[in-house]
């Protein structure tokens, strides 16, 4: 008996891979931008008022008809939401009580909201504690938890999944993959645990590299736009950790830490990403209209 071969939709995948890639440099940069060019006072605002609109796109994206749609609304806004109500508000309080940088060599190493961000850890695991006792989901790390702790009980414990809205779950999840590997970083950085040039830092750095490819491999089976996207934001987040450890050792220079210096090469990612975006959206419209229903004439003809 043949086993039937899963297609590979390759160009699928790579769009939505490289929409969900470049959006990590160009993060990085608007923040780096807001500090630089603003003021102390109206960077803070500009930064809630950023977190504010990413909330709003959320919501939106609930009452948004077509999964590819709702997906771009929940991870467009997610990421404001990240930047302007997670970064910007540490930066806040950690300017406010004077938390001082991690210094090497006359070197910022660690801005000081990155510090206080390890703090956080038992908010995520009461979010984590939440996702694992009380959802099915499709989260293949979340699965994998319950099999391991519940076993055969676990359609008894986990009976069903929450109420689902894609924009939502789009939201939660680069929210909570972007929490997880900051604090797994910065766990990584400090030296009073390991450092950044441990032997486990790069093993880290190599197991999360090995990971995302695996993870690719997988996403290169899903058919769905939606999917595609909400899969990449796992696999890129995955992806871009070794990435983060690399730039922090030096191996190659981040020029997107320094994007007033380097205008043509972020104007580029920038444009390449409005248009991504641009066809995902494009390509949402049209799978709404051919799941269309038909009308009478239409059934006719």
């Amino acid at each position: 008996m043949e086993t039937k071969v899963k297609k590979n939709y390759w160009g699928r995948t790579i769009v939505s891979f490289l929409l969900v890639l470049f959006s990590m440099p160009l993060g990085h940069g608007l923040m780096i931008l807001m500090e630089k060019f603003m003021s102390e006072g109206a960077m803070h605002v500009a930064g809630f008022m950023l977190g504010l609109v990413g909330l709003c796109m959320v919501i939106i994206g609930v009452f948004v008809k077509g999964d590819t749609r709702q997906t771009l609304w929940g991870f467009i806004g997610g990421l404001l939401f990240w930047t302007g109500w997670v970064e910007f508000l540490f930066l806040y309080y950690a300017r406010r009580h004077g938390v001082n940088p991690e210094i090497e060599n006359g070197v910022v190493v660690t801005k000081p909201e990155y510090l206080i961000l390890p703090a956080s850890f038992g908010m995520w695991m009461m979010m984590m504690v939440m996702y694992i006792f009380s959802t099915r989901n499709g989260c293949d790390f979340i699965t994998w938890i319950q099999k391991i702790c519940f076993k055969d009980k676990r359609k008894v414990i986990v009976t069903q999944p929450m109420t689902r809205h894609t924009s939502i779950v789009t939201f939660m999840e680069i929210n909570m993959i972007l929490w997880a590997l900051y604090l797994l970083l910065m766990f990584c950085y400090d030296k009073n645990f390991l450092g950044d040039h441990h032997p486990v830092t790069f093993l880290v750095g190599i197991g999360c590299f090995i990971g995302s490819i695996f993870m690719f491999k997988d996403q290169l089976k899903l058919a769905s736009w939606g999917a595609n996207i909400r899969m990449s934001i796992a696999t890129v987040i995955i992806f871009w950790t070794p990435v983060e450890i690399l730039g922090r050792i030096n191996f190659f220079h981040e020029f997107w830490v320094e994007p007033d210096k380097y205008v043509f090469e972020m104007s580029s990612i920038l444009a390449i990403f409005i248009a991504l975006g641009i066809y995902l959206w494009r390509k949402g419209a049209v799978k709404k209209r051919t799941n269309a229903p038909q009308t009478s004439a239409e059934k006719e003809n």
